[in-house]
C-alpha cells in the first residue's frame, strides 16, 4: 500500500500527521522484514539450484561413461552421447536462471534494504530528536513567570530555534517518505520482472534444445519398438538353444578338437593343456596353448602376449610319455629344450600330438626364404610398447599463450561468428572461437575438431608454434573460400545456436564451401611445392649436414666388376621415366669370395658410424595421378602449414603413402623437411606415427638418422614405437648409437626405462616420473626456442682417433 504524508500537514505537527507518520513507519518495517525474507530465501534456492547442478552434472558424467562404455553400440554411444549434450546445455541454462536470480533478486533487493531504508531510519532519528527538543521548548516557554523578564526572553528564544529546525527536518522526512514510497513500487517489480523474464527465456531455451532433440527421440521410438520385439524374438531363440544343447550328449564331446590348417585366423589348433614347469618343483599349470604359424605357444590370459613354446616345430619331435605318474601326457622335444604336457583326456592327446606332426609336415612343405621365416619369428613371439601417453609438461598456460595467439592476424575475433575476444582454440586447425563456437566445435567430434582452452589449459611450445604458423585468416581464405559465391551468410554474434551449427558443419564437416582445384590448378600446386623444397634443401640453414650414404652389403650374385652394387634397401627402380638411382662404389680389391664372406660374418662397427641414409636425393618426378595426398606429401615437405591445411580440406588422406616413393607418408616427409612444427600439426590431425615406408622405417627412424632431436623427443612423446626394426633388424636406438649422437641415445634410453619402469609398476601405474618428465621438457623447449642447439649432428670422420 502506498502512503503519501502532506507537506502542509507536516508543518502543523497535528495529530493526523503523527498518525500518518506511525502508520509509514510500521509499514517501512514490516517492508523490511519482508525483503530480508525474500533475499534468505533467495539466496537458499540459488544454493539449492547450485547443488542441483552439480547432483545433476554428475549424472551427465554417468551418462557419458556409460556411452563410452557402449562403444561397439553404435545406436547407444550416439544417442546417449546427444543426450549427455542437451542435459548440459540445460545445466548451463539453470546456470545462467540462478546468476539472473542473483542479480535481479538478491543483489538488486539488498541493495534498495541497504541504501534506501538506511536513509530513512536515519530521517527518522533525527526526527524524534527535534520533536523531543520541541515539546520541551514548549513546556519551557509555558513554564516561563510573567515577572522574569530575561527568562522569559530566553524562553521565547529557544522556542523560535526550536520550531525553525523542526520545520526543516520533518519536511526532510517527509519527502524521504515519499520517496521511499515511490521507489519501493519500481525497485520490486523491476526486480520480479527480471526473474521472471529469466525463467520466460530459460524455457524458451529448453523449448528450442528439446524441439531439435525431437526428430531423434521419435526416430529412437520407432527403432525401440522394434528392439523390443528382436529382444523377444532373440530371447525365445536363445531359450531354444538352451534347451537343445542340454539334451546333447556331451560324452563324445573332445573329439571336436580338430586340426585346421587353412584357419582364417591362422590358429591351426587351441586349447587347454597342462604344462609342467622348468623349476625344482616340476609345477604343473593349466595354460591356453594354440599352434599357429607353425610355432606352438600359450598364453596365461588372453589380453597376454603369447609365450613361445617352440620357435620352429620344423625343428622339433613329439612323443607319448608313459614313464611318469600323470595320465595323457605327451612331449614335444626341440633341439634346445622339451615341454612335458598333459591333455584332459586319452582322444585329446591324440588330437595334439597329430596335430603337431601335422603342423611340422606343413612346414616342411610351405618352407619360405629366410626372410619370411624372421617375419614369423617377429610377429608371434613378442608385441610392440606403447610409450605410455605424453608426459605432463609445466608448458605455456593463460595470459601468455593468449596473447602470442590473439597477436596473429585475424585471431583477434572467432573464426566462425566473428565474436571479439575468444578464448578458445581448435588446435588441429590452428584457428580461435568463441565460447558458443567452440562448444560446437568440440560436438563435431575430434577427428573434425580438436577444442583447447587459451586460458585455462597448458600449451606446448611446439602446439604454441602451430597455433601461429596457421591463424583464422588463412583457414578462413581456405574454408570460405567459395561463401560469397554460393551467397552463404557467415553467422555474426547472438545469432541462434542452430544457425551457427548449421554453417559450422557446412563449413568443417560437409566443406561445402572449399574451392576445389583442377587437374591443372593441383598440378602446378604440387610442382611448386617440389621446387620450394629443392630450394629448402640447398639452404643449411634449417637442416643440419646429410652424411654420406654407407656402402651397401653385398650379397650373392651382385655385379662387383664396375665396383658399382646396388643397394637391396635403397628402393630404386631402373626404368625410362627418369627414377632414381643410388651408386656406391667399392674398393678395388674387393673379389666375390670375400663379398660372400662378408655378407656371411657380421661387420665390426665403429662406435662413430655414420648413420643409414634415410632416403634418396629428392627428385620430383612426374607421377602417374595428382592428388591432394601428393600435395600434403611435398607440402609437409616444403614445410608450407597453409598449403598442407588445404591440401587436408580437399580431402587428402593424413596417412596418404607414395607408392611411388618407398611408400613414404607426410609424416616422413615432414621429418625429411626438418621443421618441428609440421610433425606437430601433421599429428595433431591423427597421423599415425608408427606407419613405416617400405624399408621398414617409421618416422622415428628416419628423425634418428637424421638427427633431428626435437622431432625424436616429439615423436616419443606422441607414443612412437622404439622398438620396431627396419628392414636391416635396426631400431632408432641401434642408429642413434653407431650415430654418436648423444641427445638421441639419451632421449630413447630414458624413455626405455621410463616404459621399463611403468610396466614394472603394474598395469595402474601413472607415468610419473619426474626426472624424465624434466629432460622431457628441457628438450621439447629447446627445439622449440632455440633449434641449433639441438641440430648438432657430427658426420663420420675415418681419420678421427
Amino acid at each position: 500500500m502506498k502512503i503519501t504524508v502532506d507537506f502542509e500537514e507536516c508543518l502543523k505537527d497535528s495529530p493526523r500527521f503523527r498518525a500518518t507518520i506511525e502508520e509509514v513507519e510500521g509499514d517501512v518495517c514490516e517492508l523490511e522484514s519482508k525483503l530480508d525474507k525474500l533475499v534468505k530465501l533467495c539466496i537458499g534456492m540459488i544454493d539449492a539450484g547450485k547443488a542441483y547442478n552439480a547432483a545433476n552434472k554428475q549424472f551427465v558424467n554417468g551418462i557419458r561413461e556409460l556411452a563410452l562404455q557402449s562403444t561397439r553400440d553404435e545406436v547407444i554411444e550416439s544417442s546417449l552421447t546427444k543426450f549427455a549434450e542437451s542435459l548440459q546445455e540445460m545445466i548451463n541454462y539453470h546456470t545462467i536462471l540462478f546468476d539472473q536470480a542473483q542479480r535481479s533478486i538478491k543483489t538488486q533487493l539488498q541493495t534498495f534494504v541497504k541504501d534506501d531504508l538506511r536513509k530513512f531510519k536515519e530521517a527518522k532519528k533525527q526526527f524524534d530528536k527535534v520533536s523531543e527538543e520541541k515539546d520541551a521548548a514548549l513546556i519551557k516557554n509555558a513554564q516561563a513567570p510573567r515577572n522574569k523578564q530575561h527568562e522569559v526572553e530566553e524562553a521565547t528564544n529557544i522556542l523560535t530555534a526550536t520550531r525553525k529546525c523542526f520545520r526543516h527536518i520533518v519536511l526532510d522526512y517527509v519527502l524521504q517518505i515519499n520517496v521511499l514510497q515511490s521507489k519501493r513500487r519500481s525497485e520490486i517489480l523491476k526486480s520480479m520482472l527480471s526473474f521472471m523474464y529469466a525463467h520466460l527465456t530459460f524455457f524458451h531455451q529448453g523449448y528450442d534444445l528439446f524441439s531439435e532433440l525431437q526428430p531423434l527421440m521419435k526416430q529412437l521410438g520407432g527403432q525401440l519398438d522394434q528392439l523390443v520385439v528382436d529382444a523377444a524374438k532373440e530371447k525365445r531363440d536363445m531359450e531354444q538353444k538352451h534347451s537343445t544343447i542340454q539334451q546333447k550328449d556331451f560324452s563324445n564331446d573332445d573329439t571336436k578338437l580338430e586340426y585346421n590348417v587353412d584357419a582364417d585366423n591362422g590358429i591351426a589348433m587351441e586349447g587347454y593343456l597342462f604344462k609342467r614347469a622348468s623349476n625344482a618343483f616340476k609345477t604343473w599349470n593349466r595354460r591356453w596353448f594354440s599352434i599357429q604359424n607353425n610355432q606352438l605357444v600359450y598364453q596365461k590370459k588372453f589380453k597376454d602376449n603369447p609365450t613361445v613354446v617352440v620357435e620352429d616345430l620344423r625343428l622339433c619331435t613329439v612323443k607319448h610319455c608313459e614313464d611318469i605318474e600323470r595320465r595323457f601326457c605327451f612331449e614335444v622335444v626341440s633341439p634346445t629344450k622339451s615341454c612335458m604336457m598333459q591333455a584332459d583326456s586319452e582322444k585329446l592327446r591324440q588330437a595334439w600330438i597329430k596335430a603337431v606332426q601335422n603342423s611340422i609336415a606343413t612346414a616342411f612343405r610351405d618352407k619360405g626364404d629366410e626372410g619370411e621365416k624372421l617375419d614369423r619369428k617377429s610377429s608371434t613371439s613378442t608385441g610392440s610398447l606403447d610409450s605410455g601417453g605424453e608426459p605432463k609438461e609445466r608448458s605455456l598456460k593463460g595470459e601468455s599463450a593468449l596473447q602470442k595467439v590473439l597477436a596473429i592476424p585475424g585471431n583477434a575475433c572467432c573464426c566462425d561468428c566473428g565474436q571479439p575476444d575468444p578464448r578458445w582454440a581448435s588446435i588441429n586447425l590452428g584457428i580461435t572461437l568463441c565460447i558458443q563456437c567452440s562448444g560446437i566445435h568440440r560436438s563435431l567430434g575430434v577427428h573434425f575438431s580438436k577444442v583447447r582452452s587459451l586460458t585455462l589449459d597448458t600449451w606446448e611450445p611446439e602446439l604454441l608454434k602451430l597455433m601461429c604458423e596457421l591463424g583464422n585468416r588463412v583457414i578462413n581464405q581456405i574454408y570460405e573460400a567459395r561463401r560469397e559465391e554460393l551467397g552463404a551468410r557467415k553467422p555474426q554474434p547472438g545469432d541462434p545456436r542452430h544457425e551457427v551449427e548449421a554453417y559450422i558443419k557446412a563449413k568443417y564437416v560437409d566443406r561445402r564451401f572449399v574451392r576445389r582445384p583442377s587437374d591443372e590448378e593441383l598440378r602446378t600446386k604440387v610442382v611448386s611445392l617440389s621446387k620450394q623444397e629443392k630450394r629448402l634443401s640447398s639452404s643449411s640453414e634449417h637442416l643440419p649436414p646429410r652424411p654420406p650414404p654407407p656402402t651397401p652389403k653385398l650379397r650373392p650374385g651382385s655385379n662387383v666388376s664396375g665396383q658399382t652394387v646396388k643397394s637391396a634397401d635403397s628402393g630404386i627402380q631402373n626404368s625410362a621415366d627418369g627414377s632414381r638411382e643410388m651408386l656406391a662404389t667399392t674398393p678395388s680389391n674387393n673379389s666375390l669370395a670375400d663379398a660372400d664372406a662378408a655378407e656371411s660374418l657380421p661387420m665390426p662397427m665403429p662406435a662413430t658410424l655414420p648413420p643409414p641414409s634415410p632416403c634418396k636425393e629428392m627428385v620430383f618426378y612426374e607421377p602417374k595421378e595428382y592428388s591432394p595426398g601428393l600435395q600434403l606429401y611435398w607440402a609437409s615437405c616444403a614445410r608450407s602449414l597453409p598449403d598442407m591445411a588445404e591440401a587436408l580440406a580437399h580431402g587428402a588422406e593424413v596417412n596418404w603413402v607414395n607408392t611411388e616413393d618407398d611408400k613414404r607418408t607426410p609424416l616422413i616427409m615432414a621429418v625429411q623437411g626438418g621443421s618441428l612444427v609440421t610433425c606437430e600439426f601433421l599429428l595433431q590431425n591423427a597421423a599415425n606415427v608408427n606407419q613405416q615406408d617400405a624399408q621398414g622405417r617409421g618416422p622415428l627412424h628416419h628423425a634418428t638418422m637424421l638427427g633431428h632431436t626435437g622431432q625424436v623427443c616429439l615423436f616419443l612423446k606422441r607414443g612412437a614405437n622404439q622398438n620396431a626394426a627396419d628392414i636391416d633388424e635396426k631400431t632408432p636406438l641401434t642408429i642413434a648409437v653407431e650415430a654418436a649422437n648423444a641427445d638421441i641415445v639419451t632421449l630413447l634410453r630414458l624413455a626405455k626405462m621410463n616404459e621399463e619402469m611403468r610396466e614394472a609398476e603394474g598395469p595402474y601405474s601413472q607415468s610419473g616420473d619426474e626426472t624424465y618428465q624434466d629432460i622431457f621438457q628441457d628438450f621439447t623447449l629447446m627445439a622449440s626456442n632455440d633449434p641449433d642447439k639441438l641440430n648438432r649432428y657430427q658426420q663420420y670422420d675415418p681419420q678421427r682417433p
